[in-house]
Parts: structure tokens; C-alpha cells; sequence
């Protein structure tokens, strides 16, 4: 599996400055949130809260949205590296299935309410920035040769590991995430025997 092609690449460099009020931006933001929940904080409160002025807000961040798809990003990147450094270390196709499906239902659980917000407009299945998350499982797959169809196998992890899917689960059905990811380790058990 082609390791290079699951990172997004970096844009270029910032000036200082842009960087730490982008920075103070996110932390204030994730602050606000963990406190009151995403849908109770304004782009008004995060700006008041980092003391800053509207336009430094607003030229960092256009709205809401994109301000949650910027703390996703933090996270995914975070999550990026550390499956590419989980398959350099270790050759064991189903044990790294296994354990990147349970690092992906983490954090689609731990940020579910900015992934609400995002999916609310882009959609979060065709998100390029997740859509890796399929291509990781897919390669991943692949390496196991199970019988079937491998991209419908990978579809339908990825369309369980979607963000209304664990909603669906954990809030409306109450089902907690140790019995989600148990039954999910049943699926990929089931598929590649």
C-alpha cells in the first residue's frame, strides 16, 4: 500500500503572527466548545474570547463551519500520522485493520458535534479530507485478500464509521462505544474469514 498517498499535503508556510492568532483562534474555539457545545458558542463569543477584532476572526475563519473543519484538521492530521507510523512498524494486516477502525470510530466520537457542522454542508462521506479513511481500509483489505468484494467491504466500513451512523448508535439506539466497536471487530472478523 502506497503510504505517501494517505497525507494530505501541507500548505506553504505562514507569517508568526497569522499563525499564532490562527492558533489562539482554534485553542479558544475548542475551549468554548468543550464548555457550552458547538451549537451554543457564536463567532462573536470565539472572538471575544481570544480578544481579538472581528476582522482578524473572520480573515482566519469565514464561519462556523470552517472554523470546525480547521479543528478537524488539527485532529485528522494527528491521526494521519500516527496510522503511518502504525504500518511502518507493524506488518500485521488485520491487527492494523483492526486497530485503525477503533482510532477512526474514536475520533468520529470524539468530534461528532464538528462533524455534524461540517457534514451539514459538504457532506461527510464525500469529505476528501476522511475520504482516506476508505482508501486506508481499502489497501488495508487488501493485504488480507478476503473473498467478495473488497471496495463494497471497504464502502460499508466506511459508511459504519460515519458520523450520523455513530450518532444514530450511541445517542438514539444508546448503545455505548465499547458494544459499537465490539460489533464492529465482529464485521471485519466475519469479512476475512
Amino acid at each position: 500500500m502506497a503510504l505517501e498517498n494517505l497525507i494530505i499535503p501541507e500548505s506553504k508556510p505562514a507569517r508568526a503572527d497569522k499563525t499564532k492568532n490562527h492558533t489562539l483562534l482554534l485553542q479558544t474555539a475548542q475551549r468554548l466548545f468543550a464548555e457550552r457545545g458547538v451549537d451554543a458558542v457564536t463567532m462573536t463569543d470565539i472572538q471575544e474570547a481570544a480578544g481579538v477584532g472581528k476582522g482578524t476572526l473572520y480573515r482566519h475563519f469565514e464561519n462556523k463551519t470552517e472554523l470546525c473543519q480547521a479543528l478537524l484538521d488539527v485532529d485528522q492530521r494527528d491521526l494521519q500520522e500516527r496510522t503511518l507510523q502504525r504500518l511502518r512498524e507493524n506488518s500485521d494486516s488485520l491487527v492494523n485493520l483492526h486497530w485503525f477502525l477503533n482510532e477512526v470510530l474514536e475520533f468520529t466520537h470524539r468530534n461528532s458535534e464538528l462533524l455534524c457542522v461540517s457534514a451539514n454542508t459538504a457532506g461527510s462521506l464525500q469529505n476528501q479530507a476522511h475520504w482516506w479513511w476508505r482508501q486506508t481500509m481499502r489497501g488495508l483489505l487488501t493485504q488480507l485478500q478476503p473473498p467478495g468484494d473488497i471496495d463494497y467491504m471497504a464502502d460499508m466500513l466506511y459508511i459504519l464509521l460515519d458520523v450520523h451512523n455513530i450518532y444514530f448508535l450511541t445517542h438514539l439506539r444508546g448503545y455505548s462505544l465499547d458494544r459499537v466497536r465490539q460489533n464492529l471487530t465482529r464485521v471485519i472478523d466475519q469479512f476475512v474469514s
